[in-house]
């Protein structure tokens, strides 16, 4: 690959950095109450059982910019999961602290940020487990430093993540490096419950063949997310027969893509993709393809990953986006049944007090009792805990079945870990249709 990933470029050097750095620290040790991580980043300890918190689980996700009325949803379902089993994991009493990996002056997910989360958890021994993160240019540089710290590292568990080399080495679509660089211990101890950017992009492909789509120009904002689900979209719809017109960048930091949506609309493509997320300066991509290649329900038309699957794509874009196809991982939040739709009920009339519910706030819950089961099954110890997180088997779980293979992906999966939604976009989201893609269109989206 020529475009490098900007949160993975990172990664090295902020690993080199900050993991020697994280390896020497020490948090609280013995009994009493766990030290609280830094206010800076994170809320003090929430805690409502009895006695003291044995370990702290922090979550980590952006709390600022567009992201944040879903990643705010999910730590709501982390507290709500916790009050459901009254702030214990089996016999170990667990704390709770929410912290911020995006900082005002980016309005997302900063990389510094995101390394000083890392080397505080890893620093305070009574951290058992973080729940994040959120975008996947954030988890390379966060799990090589857990991987790292003491007593066997620590165990994370994403919701959100779906950048494939994370796990798994994809053709021509990872670095030669991927995924070992991520863990320098030789050992695992990261897991996702959501499925990765293969099955998306065959869900995408699928969707554009079936809306008689002949040729696509891809585009992507460099960051990890984008790249990798640009990468995997392109390969997919190749497999099924849809020209890829063209494949390159968007600058995020550029005030206009007229030059480009005029290159876009020489090549004839009757469609663009959008890799990336909204917050790199999304809304004024969309608002120039509107302009000069019309309206996303005309002749081109316009179609992006869950990067852009959120309300502020519509409020940002200032109407622009109207017609706009966007997916995202599982079905829809009112087709839920039997686990995940007693989580709903009990989320949407409990905290949320009455917010409809997106749908990360689900996979947030499921990412929660994942690893609050890990915590009850070990012996205490975060070496166990990360061997009982390789051990998940869920049955009719929030999001389904499910298990957790070798790499730290979920395999066996049915219900919404395989699903994907499309919505287009109104005022609002409105569901479009579903989509669980072919495991052929799947393999070509890997590479395989």
């Amino acid at each position: 690959m020529t475009l490098k990933k900007k949160g993975v470029l990172l990664a090295g050097l902020l690993v080199a950095t900050f993991a020697l750095v994280a390896a020497g620290c020490g948090g609280d040790s013995g009994g009493g109450a766990p030290e609280a991580l830094p206010s800076s980043s994170c809320t003090g300890i929430e805690y409502k059982g009895d006695g003291d918190p044995d370990y702290i689980v922090a979550s980590d996700f952006p709390l600022q910019g567009s992201s944040r009325f879903q990643t705010e949803q999910i730590v709501a379902a982390i507290r709500y999961e916790l009050d459901q089993r009254s702030w214990k994991a089996g016999d170990y009493n667990i704390g709770f602290q929410s912290c911020d990996d995006a900082t005002a002056q980016a309005g997302k997910w900063d990389s510094g940020k995101c390394s000083s989360n890392a080397n505080a958890y890893a620093g305070n021994d009574k951290v058992i487990g973080v729940i994040g993160t959120f975008n996947s240019g954030c988890a390379a540089i966060e799990i090589p430093v857990l991987n790292q710290a003491p007593d066997g590292g620590i165990a994370m568990v994403s919701p959100a993540n779906t950048y494939p080399c994370l796990t798994v080495n994809l053709p021509g679509g990872c670095d030669s490096t991927e995924p070992d660089k991520y863990y320098p211990s030789g050992s695992r101890n990261y897991v996702r419950v959501v499925a990765h950017d293969a099955y998306q992009g065959a869900a995408v492909a699928e969707f554009m063949q079936a809306q008689g789509i002949k040729s696509v120009y891809i585009l992507n904002d460099k960051e990890a997310y984008g790249l990798g689900v640009a990468t995997t979209t392109r390969k997919a719809s190749e497999s099924v027969g849809i020209k890829v017109a063209g494949f390159e960048a968007w600058d995020p930091k550029a005030t206009s893509y007229t030059s480009q949506m005029q290159k876009i609309k020489a090549s004839g493509a009757d469609a663009v993709f959008l890799g990336g997320l909204i917050d790199e300066n999304g809304a004024q991509v969309i608002k120039d393809k509107v302009a000069v290649l019309g309206p996303n329900d005309g002749a081109v038309k316009l179609l992006a990953p869950d990067g852009f699957t959120t309300q502020a794509t519509i409020d940002e874009s200032a109407g622009a986006a109207k017609g706009m196809f966007m997916s995202i991982a599982g079905v829809p939040t009112d087709t839920f049944k039997g686990a995940a739709l007693e989580f709903i009920d009990g989320l949407k009339n409990g905290p949320l007090k009455g917010e409809a519910i997106d749908p990360y706030a689900i996979y947030g819950g499921q990412a929660a009792q994942v690893l609050f089961d890990a915590i009850e099954n070990s012996d205490g110890t975060r070496a166990d805990v990360i061997k009982k997180l390789f051990e998940t088997n869920v049955t009719d779980g929030l999001l389904g079945s499910f298990k957790i293979d070798q790499n730290g992906d979920p395999e066996e999966a049915s219900g919404a870990v395989v699903g994907f939604t499309i919505y287009v976009a109104t005022d609002k989201l409105k569901t479009e249709t579903t989509v669980s893609p072919k495991p052929e269109t799947v393999a070509a989206a890997g590479g395989s």
